[in-house]
């Protein structure tokens, strides 16, 4: 080989490598669309675990004797109430769920590549409820910056409502209470297998792996027991085509409360809410994106 080929062939792999380089600046280099799609959905991410902590904070609020609205509503009144700097946390907040559920999307149609058979389906079903969830509570910070009346409770009971209306409609009622069972059970899955640690990346600090694992753990199951409590309200407001026995977070804690003839059940769940809060901040950090 002449010194000028060799020279060529460098240039040619270092150019080949700058490629490279770009495209996956450009594109992330995995399930993210795009690398600013991947940055802002962790920016979601950081906003999704500040939304758990706030609402936590609501939890415990309300379980020593102060009202609290514990649900996401609560959380993003609470930003919204700081003035024109929460309104400014808010449209970042939506700008950064949005970003992350388009990710998790993207992740749902072919995402999950290092795994694969039954653990990558169950990934992509995991996916796709998250960017339900997370799309869920930007609608409500959106309706909060655009100055849209609050629903609360009302919007669960007007579902009802409108389904009870329907034809049959206690089995649709029915059929979302058992959906909303499902994913709470695929949550206690979760948290008892710690399958959430293969969502980050393989060389995870040993602080942060011992962290994460305690972390996702604790609040997978307490939000496991949330979504369950949500989804018995529902199943209950099918038995008895009653829209007034149906509610969100909100109304299943406070039944939970009265149920315990305590407060333990709720310091207990709200603990665990802030648990996986601080979770999203380390899966936010080392998520693994390719």
């Amino acid at each position: 080989m002449t010194t000028s080929e060799g020279a060529e062939r460098v240039e040619e792999a270092a150019g080949h490598a700058v490629h490279e380089a770009a495209d996956r600046a450009l594109h992330g280099g995995g399930d993210a669309p795009s690398r600013l799609v991947e940055l802002l959905g962790r920016a979601g991410l950081v906003a999704y675990g500040a939304v758990h902590l706030l609402v936590a904070g609501l939890g415990l609020r309300l379980a020593f004797g102060q009202a609290s609205e514990v649900d996401q509503q609560g959380a993003v009144s609470a930003v919204a109430a700081v003035g024109f700097v929460g309104v400014v946390l808010l449209v970042l907040f939506v700008a950064g769920l949005v970003a992350f559920a388009l990710w998790q999307i993207t992740a749902v149609v072919a995402g999950f590549r290092w795994v694969s058979g039954g653990e990558r389906f169950r990934k992509r079903v995991g996916a796709a409820a998250k960017a339900i969830a997370v799309l869920a509570v930007a609608v409500v910070a959106a309706r909060t910056v655009l100055g849209e009346p609050e629903e609360g409770r009302a919007g669960p009971q007007k579902l009802v409502v409108w389904l009870l209306a329907l034809p049959l409609g206690w089995l649709l009622v029915a059929a979302i209470a058992v959906t909303v069972v499902v994913i709470a059970g695929t949550m206690v899955y979760t948290g008892l297998a710690r399958t959430f640690m293969g969502d980050l990346v393989d060389d995870l600090p040993g602080w942060a792996r011992r962290a994460a694992v305690v972390l996702g753990a604790v609040g997978n199951l307490a939000r496991a027991v949330a979504f369950g409590a949500v989804g018995v309200l529902f199943g209950v407001a099918a038995i008895n085509a009653d829209p007034a026995r149906v509610g969100g977070l909100d109304e299943a804690l406070r039944v939970l409360v009265s149920q315990w003839q305590g407060v333990t059940p709720l310091v207990a769940i709200s603990l665990g809410l802030a648990a996986f809060g601080a979770y999203c901040f380390l899966d936010a950090r080392y998520r693994r994106a390719y």
